[in-house]
């Protein structure tokens, strides 16, 4: 039972272990690889003013928070930044679903990520009843139509689905269970994400049918193997612009000004202690 299809056989790559999963010497050299391609690709978003916005969606500990840990871990927050917002308060429910969402978007010369977004209304509020089945249906209507608006606009729509299998989703879950470090990761929102597994199923498949538009289409990222999950989404986001090498060339260093000024003495400032 789950989302994520059958794994192709892979017992004659060296680069995977028996078990079919990326090695970690193989993840290691081309997430190397593909950050400088991020790096290039940042510069590329700046020097043409394009607007990208990458939404990614799914279950609870597929894998979404480490892509975009990832994505961002070269790159600069002033261009590639992140969007995770908390739930809503009482006056953004009562505004127009879209609104709170609206002020984030890119501006001209930014890509900003949303850990989650607007797809909240037609899965977690769905499947735990925290709008009503008018509020959905609502939803699925004017999503599209807001997604077309969007592109219309000259913004780049990406929209990643992290799959993960029910299996797989239960061996990371007890593993965060086993680790007190990690406890905190396991909210009362994944304990019934987990209990409502198949109603899940069921959102995505709604969801699916409804957003899944030309002009902003999903892409499912399978992510029982979290490393060729990383690095399959990555290379995939960097296939969808023809982006050129514009990075600045290196500067010369202003030699430091000498002026007349006498500094504190040192033993006046209070230091961390050297522990280390």
């Amino acid at each position: 039972m789950g989302d994520a299809p059958d794994s192709p056989d892979r017992t004659d790559d060296d680069r995977y272990t028996s078990k079919g999963r990326l090695r970690a010497s193989a993840y290691d050299a081309e997430m190397e690889r593909l950050q400088e391609q991020l790096v290039l690709l940042q510069y590329w978003v700046q020097s043409q003013g394009l607007k990208v916005l990458v939404i990614f969606e799914g279950r609870g500990s597929a894998g979404k928070g480490g892509v975009i840990k990832r994505i961002t871990e070269r790159t600069s927050p002033r261009t590639v930044r992140i969007v995770a917002l908390p739930k809503p308060t009482d006056r953004e429910r009562s505004q127009w679903y879209f609104q709170r969402y609206v002020e984030h978007l890119p501006a001209a010369g930014e890509m900003v990520l949303f850990d989650r977004s607007w797809y909240n209304r037609s899965n977690v509020e769905w499947v735990m009843g925290f709008c009503t089945e008018d509020e959905h249906q609502e939803f699925l209507r004017s999503c599209p139509e807001f997604e077309r608006m969007l592109v219309r606009s000259g913004t780049v729509v990406l929209k990643y689905w992290f799959s993960v299998s029910a299996e797989e989703q239960q061996r990371r879950f007890e593993a965060r269970n086993a680790e007190p470090l990690k406890r905190w990761k396991l909210s009362d929102m994944d304990l019934a994400e987990r209990e409502h597994y198949v109603r899940y199923s069921m959102a995505k498949d709604t969801t699916f049918q409804h957003t899944d538009i030309k002009q902003a289409p999903w892409f499912v990222v399978p992510s029982d193997d979290k490393r060729a999950a990383r690095l399959n989404c990555i290379t995939h986001l960097l296939s969808q612009f023809d982006y050129e090498d514009v990075a600045p060339d290196p500067v010369v260093l202003p030699e430091v000004r000498d002026v007349p000024y006498v500094r504190t003495p040192m033993h006046e400032q209070s230091f961390v202690p050297g522990v280390f």
